[in-house]
């Protein structure tokens, strides 16, 4: 195979690494060993599939042997054999070439998603409320932790605004093209002339940053108290509970009231602000990589239209990829695999015509 040399030398990597994980005075360095096994993480899935590979490769070795014994019952079961493997191992190839690109280092982070009603009115918030309910779903399809860090309830029972933290396995190379406008059109229960109405609603999924990725001075923090408020303004809670930060330097400004307790929406505001820090951080340096390149893809713009939700047809249309389902029920429902898998088998295809197109 054309990569073995460089899969033996990650191979090689992630034995030490696990080696590395074993050692006491790596364990009682938290930051270290916190990287270290990010590290190793990172390279687990490609040294299983690599390892796979050599066993079906050994596989059909001896198959290819055996038609050389004189048996011709051994011969067939050879010939069977070999129109297994042969297949097998081309497919574990390709498996291996995709995981041979340039990985994104924040796909094995959880994730902060907000969803926010746009244009639309109380159809929009209504919406939002669905969309969210569609990720919740798909989470506990695939046992995810969900957290919800902040809400803003509509009068009419959505949501203008719900931030939360999904936490599991590769959250953020599972949702991170969920990014941007979702469009619904459909005829709302208010509407008594049967007319289908659009409305939009944005979502910004954003990598869950530590303190090793973005640092923040508490001087550049402004930290206000004030009482947690339901729906319309009416008063929720008495006390100063709720928490909003301002970032200084940047004019950011993350508030949350979810929890009864001031320092508990402190931490989940601090984290929305790492976060959103993070974000800004990754937009800057996709932008410079992106000035040298032809086409930019999978930018996550917020501000691009990237899917459609259509109940009269039960459509739901990916524009990024050309792609229509007639699902929408199911989708709505969290199955949202079909379409996920579909726009991560696409970006990865042109990352892979890039990196063909730049060692050229």
């Amino acid at each position: 195979m054309q990569y073995f040399d460089k899969l033996a030398v990650i191979e090689t990597r992630f034995e030490d690494l696990t080696r590395q994980m074993a050692d006491p005075e790596l364990i009682g360095d938290n930051d270290n060993y916190r990287k270290t096994t990010r590290a190793q993480s990172e390279l687990q899935e490609i040294v299983e599939k690599f390892r796979e590979w050599k066993k079906v490769n050994d596989d059909l070795e001896g198959a290819r042997q055996m038609l050389a014994e004189p048996d011709a019952e051994i011969q067939e079961m050879a010939r069977d054999d070999i129109q297994v493997l042969e297949p097998a191992l081309e497919s574990l190839e390709d498996e291996l070439k995709v995981l041979l690109m340039p990985r994104d280092p924040n796909d094995e982070k959880n994730v902060i998603i907000e969803v926010r009603k746009g244009t639309g009115g109380d159809e929009a918030s209504l919406f939002a409320g669905e969309l969210f309910r569609m990720y919740l779903r798909f989470a506990e399809s695939r046992r995810w932790k969900v957290d919800i860090m902040n809400t803003s309830e509509s009068e009419v029972g959505g949501m203008n605004e719900v931030v939360a933290t999904f936490s599991g396995p590769k959250v953020y190379s599972f949702l991170k093209y969920e990014s941007g406008v979702h469009r619904v059109q459909r005829v709302p229960s208010t509407e008594t002339q049967g007319r289908i109405h659009t409305s939009t609603v944005t979502v910004a999924v954003m990598p869950e940053a530590d303190e090793i990725d973005v640092k923040i001075d508490p001087k550049d923090v402004r930290v206000d108290t004030f009482c947690s408020s339901g729906p319309g303004g009416q008063s929720v809670n008495t006390t100063y509970s709720a928490i909003r930060l301002t970032h200084l330097p940047t004019g950011l400004v993350v508030s949350c009231q979810d929890e009864k307790s001031q320092i508990k929406n402190r931490a989940k505001a601090e984290k929305v602000l790492r976060a959103r820090l993070y974000e800004i951080e990754l937009e800057r340096q996709r932008a410079e990589q992106s000035a040298d390149r032809k086409v930019q893809i999978g930018s996550g713009d917020r501000s691009e239209k990237i899917r459609t939700y259509n109940f009269k047809e039960n459509r739901v249309t990916d524009h990024r990829i050309g792609l229509t389902l007639y699902q929408l029920v199911a989708v709505l429902e969290g199955g949202l695999d079909p379409v996920i898998d579909a726009v991560t088998a696409y970006f990865q295809a042109e990352k892979m015509k890039q990196e063909a197109t730049a060692t050229r």
